[in-house]
């Protein structure tokens, strides 16, 4: 079988491989990204950092640190905390870039550490954007960041992969922003949840880089870990510019004939690659559309919402998806000469201070601030309800940011709306949701295709000393998807720190069925749906199912933060759908939450449960995620790692 661009860098940078050995979708593997990039969270990461023994930085130019979260925050606590970062980097010699320089992300790009074909990843959900250099960008969570400092290295397991094909051209006016709000809107089912993303399609060509970041960013709002365009000539274009401006500032990370020789050797999917789901948007029925409110997967086309006359007191250009020099033009070209309504402030950003300079220079800057817009620093600020700008109560804003959860930018009775620069331009100055453009409201010629995963083929798998080769266990069937970290551990016990292991494991599954408690023993493996584990990213949701005494979860597919805190802490996670499948067939007339269902045993090592006499294949355990749990968790397996060194 062929490898995807994903299979293919991470191919590249897995650790202890065979030579030969190809990655596919579903391995555990053991990662060198790199980089690892993280922003005011630093401090955090320093203390896991510390917990876990470390003492000095295993690569220093592998860790870089870009504050840009709470810039606005001169309280003298915040300050210092700052300052504690810029020291940490100074004493290890980790590049350092201050608050102002930009958002992380856009530095990250800016000052050449994503390159093509690498695998870069950051302690922030929205490192998809390093997608549009050809990279795979994902996040981690600061448990991996810490071990990444202190050992260069941390697990991952391969995500399935989807292609999306972008088919046609762009009608006039229509951006970047507008292709993910349509992609995020049709395709509303989970179809490419905690999957990566490869972009395809002839449309592509006609996608500038700046909207392609805006696109690959907000994959994460779509619920994929990745979102991957190709190496073609837009970019190798736009690399050469980078490359000048690296040389001019002295840090010429790569240069305009590594890009060549980059672009020559450049990463490719096999023809006979797999992909667990095609999708294909013709590009040329696209139109303007916002998401919303308060939700980023229900859209609304612009010649709808405007016969509404839905009104703003809130207008936002800023943020790490769409506030680069494209986006700033678009808005200034808007409403240059014009003035923001009576009624509405408008909040400005740059992604960069040098885009800033260059908006600056172009005259951009100067018409948004003559407008009457209120200027912000290069940062995250109102986007994530911090600084200058929030919403109040009652409250209605039309942002150009990525997300528009409920109370992220300010009062949880507010109302959000996402759309484009354009769309936030053209609203300041109405003082209502409006195009600038008027549009005929057509919908997307849409086509979905999935493909079944490739069965695995059953073989024996190394185990290793301490792990067990095989379990015996009750089946609790909770037939549920979306079972999330609320229902599993509420959040009334999530900050309570002095709760001992069996408070804990009494604490388990009882938003989700009071009953839990009653049903369950010691041993029981749990069985569920889909997307185990979505919500917040509380380690709690797992540990207490492990003091419970659960053996392990086996679903359909899990929440991949979920998933990194269950291995993270020990705890054993697994999917097999066609298990999941059987299930839910045999209790299909069943009312209740949780279900004690047949016994299963699951063997390890030829990869395979049975279960009333089938057999049910899964995805190997492999070495790394045997390791993780043998060890009791990441930190132990760093600290002895750090013991050999």
């Amino acid at each position: 079988m062929g490898q995807t661009v994903v299979e293919k860098i991470a191919t590249a940078h897995a650790v202890g491989l065979n030579a030969g050995e190809k990655v596919l979708s579903g391995d555990f593997i053991r990662i060198r990204p790199k980089h690892v990039m993280t922003h005011d969270n630093t401090s955090a990461v320093m203390s896991k950092f510390k917990s876990i023994g470390a003492a000095k930085v295993a690569d220093p130019r592998q860790p870089v640190f870009a504050i840009d979260h709470d810039i606005q925050n001169t309280a003298p606590e915040n300050l210092a905390k700052y300052a504690k970062i810029e020291a940490f980097a100074k004493e290890h010699g980790i590049d350092f870039y201050p608050a102002g320089t930009g958002i992380s992300h856009q530095v990250m790009v800016e000052y050449g550490y994503v390159t093509p074909g690498s695998m870069v990843v950051g302690s922030d959900s929205h490192s998809n954007l390093y997608g549009a250099i050809a990279a795979l960008g994902t996040p981690i969570v600061r448990t991996d960041a810490a071990a990444i400092w202190a050992t260069g290295q941390t697990w991952w397991q391969v995500p399935p992969v989807a292609r999306v094909t972008l088919a046609g051209r762009l009608r006039p006016g229509v951006v970047g922003k507008d292709v993910i709000i349509a992609l995020c809107g049709l395709f509303n089912h989970d179809e490419v949840l905690n999957m990566a993303v490869e972009f395809a399609g002839d449309g592509i060509a006609g996608i500038s880089m700046d909207q392609r970041m805006s696109i690959a960013n907000m994959t994460t709002e779509w619920g994929a870990l990745a979102g991957i365009f190709p190496f073609d000539t837009i970019l190798r274009d736009f690399l050469h510019t980078r490359a000048d401006f690296l040389t001019r500032r002295g840090t010429p990370r790569y240069t305009r004939a590594a890009v060549d020789g980059w672009f020559a050797g450049r990463v490719t999917p096999d023809p006979d690659a797999h992909y667990a789901v095609d999708l294909t948007l013709d590009l040329s029925t696209v139109i303007p559309h916002v998401s919303g409110p308060n939700h980023v997967k229900t859209m609304i086309s612009l010649p709808q919402i405007e016969k509404k006359r839905v009104k703003i007191d809130k207008a936002y250009l800023l943020s790490c998806v769409n506030a680069r020099l494209e986006d700033l033009a678009d808005a200034a070209r808007i409403i240059k000469g014009k003035r923001v309504a009576d009624g509405v402030k408008f909040y400005v950003a740059a992604a960069s201070a040098n885009i800033q300079k260059q908006a600056e220079e172009l005259g951009h800057w100067k018409a948004l601030a003559d407008s009457g817009a209120v200027m912000l620093p290069s940062g995250c600020g109102p986007c994530i309800g911090l600084g200058e700008g929030t919403l109040e109560a009652g409250e209605v804003g039309i942002s150009a940011t990525n997300r528009n959860f409920k109370g992220r930018m300010g009062h949880r009775d507010s109302q959000v709306y996402l759309g484009s620069p354009a769309v936030v331009a053209a609203s300041a100055i109405a003082g209502y949701i409006v195009s600038p453009t008027p549009f005929e409201d057509i919908s997307g010629k849409i086509t979905a295709m999935t493909h079944a995963s490739p069965p695995r083929t059953a073989k024996p798998v190394e185990v290793v000393e301490g792990f067990p080769a095989a379990i015996h266990g009750r089946t609790l069937w909770l037939p549920v998807d979306n079972l999330n970290t609320d229902g599993i551990y509420g959040g009334a016990f999530t900050y309570k720190d002095n709760l001992t292991r069996e408070e804990m494991a009494a604490a388990c599954m009882l938003n989700y069925d009071p009953n839990f408690q009653t049903l369950a023993q010691k041993g029981d493996i749990i069985v569920a749906g889909r997307n185990f584990g979505t919500g917040s990213s509380r380690e709690q949701a797992a540990t207490a199912l492990d003091f419970r005494g659960i053996r392990c979860v086996i679903a359909t597919s899990f929440n991949e933060t979920y998933k990194r805190n269950a291995f993270n802490n020990g705890f054993v996670v697994f999917e097999c759908p066609i298990l999941v499948d059987y299930l839910r067939e045999k209790y299909c007339d069943a009312t209740t939450p949780t279900i004690v269902g047949p016994n299963l045993d699951v063997d390890y090592q030829k990869s395979v449960i049975t279960c009333e006499g089938r057999q049910f294949p899964f995805s190997p355990l492999s070495t790394v995620a045997q390791e993780l749990v043998v060890a009791g968790g990441a930190e132990n397996v760093v600290k002895k790692q750090l013991a050999k060194v």
